[in-house]
């Protein structure tokens, strides 16, 4: 279960952070990036579990 929670969770992230990314005011375009990144390793995560299943 939480495989998916995160892999949902990531790809939410990686959204928002691609919509900050567009932004005109550098701190956001910086805020965007970093909640790119924070996407990915969820969804990173996520894949991890998926194939480990419970294991881990």
């Amino acid at each position: 279960m939480g495989e998916l929670k995160d892999k949902a969770k990531g790809l939410a992230n990686e959204a928002a952070g691609d919509l900050k990314q567009h932004s005109d005011d550098p701190d956001t375009r910086a805020e965007g990036d970093a909640q790119e990144t924070k996407g990915q390793a969820q969804n990173l995560k996520g894949k991890v579990e998926g194939a480990f299943g419970n294991k881990i």
